[in-house]
């Protein structure tokens, strides 16, 4: 049999909650109050700073807006073992809305009992090897900043937080004023 492993997790979106139903002795970092990652819809948007250059704006982290609707169909979103088909949400069309990709997750996480091992509000701020461990570095509001020592790291934090923007390219849009209206 494998030893059971120690396993930093960080982020509690599809990817995170896959990788955390491993049989290993996992830990998800979750820097929201709630698990879904880019599947968690938020009205509020970041003003005047369309290109996120302030490195003190306020962060909104929504990647979607409120009408959205997958472009996969609701066989293709199915995990192997757990389908979206056997799930009905109320909703029979058959690309589903972010609404119903989320309460998949959620009922996902709590079925596997996911949910029991995320500490929310938890935003790992370093990642560090130690002689073949990991020292993970987090912080929350109540606990401040801890470290701890992992077997291994899995980062599923997604990339859909903040633009990525070329800096070397001559011309480059970023060195001008820009305002994006839609």
């Amino acid at each position: 049999m494998t030893e059971s492993l120690n396993i930093a997790v960080i982020g509690a979106g599809t990817s995170g909650l896959l990788t955390a139903r491993e049989n290993h002795r996992v830990t998800v970092f979750e820097k929201s109050n709630r698990l879904g990652g880019t599947w968690l819809y938020e009205p509020q948007v970041e003003a005047d700073d369309v290109l996120h250059l302030d490195p003190n704006r306020s962060i909104v982290h929504s990647s979607l807006y409120s009408s959205l609707r997958t472009n996969l169909p609701r066989p293709l979103i199915s995990f192997s073992d757990y389908s979206f088909e056997d799930k009905y949400y109320g909703d029979p069309r058959m690309f589903p809305g972010h609404e119903e990709v989320l309460k998949f997750l959620q009922d996902f996480a709590n079925e596997f009992g996911v949910t029991e091992v995320i500490r929310f509000t938890s935003e790992v701020v370093r990642v560090d090897s130690l002689d073949g461990d990991f020292v993970v570095e987090w912080k929350t509001m109540e606990v401040g900043s801890v470290a701890e020592v992992f077997d291994a790291v899995v980062v599923c934090s997604g990339h859909h937080t903040e633009p990525r923007i070329a800096d070397d390219v001559p011309g480059n849009f970023t060195d001008r004023p820009a305002r994006v209206t839609f």
